[in-house]
């Protein structure tokens, strides 16, 4: 079992709880999923990169993620409805706990002049959306076999009704969120 899942069960459920005052053990906000988004836009053009892209997305994620397709063509882009443009993947469960782990502890500390996440990127519903600029922070990327260094997107969607209790959620994790 994944050292954040139980985490959560013991510790900051309880810590939650008493800082928002629930009535219910069901209204106390939890992780429902992390998508994890890499946009491919040379995918159009040359298969290749997509290939790289779900490569190292699936090298990152520890489970196969899925090509998303243009769903209207874009005549400025020179995109036609279908063309692969990026991969995603979904984590729930223990997959979804033991990426956390990994982004938390090992691959943040990795960006070089890295002064904490943002604290303003939540949508008003809970969800969380954090931008990383390149792939190779993940210490199961190999500088050498990166075909091109590209960024994604980690969007945290939670249970929380409000951008102030899924922080306090992300923070209970050990977000480390700017100053």
């Amino acid at each position: 079992m994944s050292n954040f899942k139980d985490l959560y069960n013991k510790e900051i459920t309880k810590a939650l709880h008493d800082e928002f005052k629930y009535t219910s053990s069901m209204e106390i906000p939890k992780l429902e999923k992390i998508v994890i988004n890499m946009g491919v836009g040379e995918g159009s053009k040359d298969d290749k990169y997509i290939e790289a892209a779900v490569k190292d997305l699936e090298i990152i994620a520890g489970q196969k993620p899925v090509v998303t397709k243009a769903k209207k063509s874009i005549a400025g882009f020179k995109l036609r409805e279908g063309q692969p443009v990026g991969v995603k993947v979904t984590l729930r469960g223990e997959n979804m706990y033991n990426f956390m782990e990994k982004l938390i502890k090992v691959a943040l500390p990795r960006v070089r002049d890295f002064h904490g996440v943002s604290k303003t990127a939540f949508d008003g519903h809970g969800n969380y959306t954090l931008g990383i600029k390149e792939q190779l922070i993940f210490p199961e990327i190999e500088y050498d076999n990166v075909y091109k260094v590209r960024g994604m997107d980690i969007i945290f969607v939670t249970t929380a009704k409000t951008n102030k209790e899924a922080e306090a959620l992300l923070k209970a994790f050990g977000m480390p969120y700017r100053n």
